[in-house]
């Protein structure tokens, strides 16, 4: 039993295919099956279960999983410490994170960090939910995720910087563009760009809208938050989106409106690593920056 074979039946377990992580080990199926048969010779006991669609873990294959990725996350951890005691402030942080976070809500701390780190090295992983960026996290030689805080997961410390209010995206020429607020019933039968329904950020306002008893309907869907704006702008419809740092402000002369919506609870984010105590100092300083440049900088309402 390899430290290999350990990390090969992880990323199976977790993708759920052997051809899947044959490909981004850019090796053979035949190659990743040694690793599992390596491993149920050595136990005795049979590992993983073939299905339509696949593999999945037995039980005895859960038990094993669960202990190795528990091992490797902290041996990982332990030698990214050990590399930058050896490269001091010359070391790397890797983050993994949305493709609209970074000019949101990383810009200044990213100037800022490479002003006081100039020989650290930056390195983003873009994924395109809170989802992908937790799994990345847990297979990856990642130090932080940026993320929708949401309910926990398992191996995953998360920790909110800020909470973003919901806006109403439309064009300054609407009927509803005057409006100080947004009311809840202002959004009934409303049709909205709607944000992707596997994503953190869609089922928290999905869930808020329900509770309010409000009914919207959709014919647009979209990636992620600054698609949903353009389209907002561009007259296609309303989006419902979280006030993220950088929005135009009232009277900018944007042709786009931004209109609060107070009765929806506002969404948090902020970071998610797997180990807060066994970040490096580099990567540390990072979030922090990021936190930091979060609480100075004016959200838009």
């Amino acid at each position: 039993m390899t430290l290999d074979d350990l990390r090969v039946f992880v990323a199976v377990c977790r993708a759920g295919s052997l051809s899947a992580v044959a490909r981004d080990l850019s090796c053979t199926q035949s190659a990743v099956s040694q690793h599992v048969r390596r491993l149920e010779r050595e136990t005795g006991m049979s590992l993983l279960e073939r299905q339509p669609r696949g593999v999945v873990p037995t039980a005895a294959g859960r038990i094993l999983c669960d202990a190795a990725a528990d091992g490797i996350t902290g041996l990982d951890l332990a030698l990214r410490r050990l590399g930058d005691l050896v490269n001091g402030d010359s070391g790397s942080v890797r983050i993994t994170t949305g493709g609209t976070t970074v000019r949101h809500f990383m810009a200044e701390a990213i100037v800022s960090f490479r002003r006081h780190h100039p020989k650290a090295s930056l390195e983003f992983q873009t994924e395109t939910s809170s989802r992908g960026c937790f799994d990345a996290l847990l297979a990856g030689n990642l130090d932080l995720a940026w993320i929708t805080v949401g309910a926990p997961v398992r191996g995953i410390e998360q920790r909110p910087v800020v909470d973003l209010p919901w806006v109403l995206a439309l064009r300054s020429d609407d009927p509803l563009a005057a409006r100080p607020r947004i009311d809840a019933g202002d959004l009934r039968g409303i049709r909205l760009v709607r944000l992707p329904t596997n994503s953190t950020s869609g089922a928290h306002l999905d869930t808020a809208l329900a509770e309010l008893g409000i009914r919207t309907g959709s014919d647009t869907s979209v990636a992620d938050w600054d698609t949903a704006l353009l389209l907002a702008e561009l007259g296609v419809g309303h989006a419902v989106v979280p006030a993220v740092p950088g929005l135009p402000a009232p009277g900018s002369g944007s042709p786009l409106r931004l209109i609060p919506i107070p009765a929806l609870p506002p969404l948090s984010v902020g970071w998610a690593a797997r180990r807060w105590d066994a970040l490096s100092p580099l990567a540390r300083n990072f979030a922090d920056a990021v936190a930091a440049s979060c609480t100075t900088t004016r959200i838009t309402t």
